[in-house]
């Protein structure tokens, strides 16, 4: 059990029958009354974000979520297929589960599988991936003054904006976070 008063961010908690992450918290001591902590929490299953007061002497559960290393095998339609590399135990997921965190994730790349009492609801690619770029327009000389930037589709089938001078067959680096372009292999 965690106190209120014991938050930090990144906590994970259980509260209300969710798992939550605190993003922010403040200590409040008004000149009258109590004093609370001001937290916002982040839904760990879907992504939503609430604020909550809580009196410092309240207390929850500590949420645990287990990461674990899998390996990211094939997509057959709407199930996603991973293998765990050490016990070759191979689970699947559906679409909705996995959401778009693989669209810069090759097949027989490593990713990781957060899960709490079991049941998996998140996958995390790797920070930076290195892909081939598979389709864009050329790019013009003299155009790069201005520091554009042009759409390319890469070999996942996701689409980044890059710098004029990269072409077809250009393996370049991206991250995963914010799906930009950082630099060319």
């Amino acid at each position: 059990m965690v106190s209120a008063g014991d938050f930090r961010n990144g906590l994970t908690i259980e509260f209300e029958g969710n798992v939550y992450q605190v993003i922010e918290f403040q200590h409040v001591k008004p000149g009258k009354g109590a004093a609370f902590v001001r937290t916002k929490l982040k839904n760990i299953k879907n992504g939503g974000v609430v604020e909550k007061t809580f009196r410092p002497t309240e207390k929850c559960p500590q949420a645990h979520i287990d990461r674990a290393d899998m390996q990211y095998l094939y997509n057959d339609g709407d199930l996603y297929h991973f293998m765990d590399t050490e016990t070759y135990d191979q689970i699947a997921l559906n679409t909705e589960d996995v959401g778009d965190a693989l669209k810069f994730v090759k097949e027989n790349e490593m990713v990781k599988m957060l899960s709490h009492n079991g049941q998996v609801f998140s996958v995390e690619p790797p920070l930076f991936v290195e892909l081939e770029v598979t389709q864009t327009e050329p790019g013009f000389k003299g155009d790069t003054s201005t520091g554009a930037t042009k759409p390319a589709v890469v070999e996942t089938g996701a689409q980044v904006n890059v710098p004029l001078f990269v072409e077809i067959g250009d393996v370049i680096k991206i991250d995963t976070r914010t799906g930009e372009y950082l630099s060319r292999v």
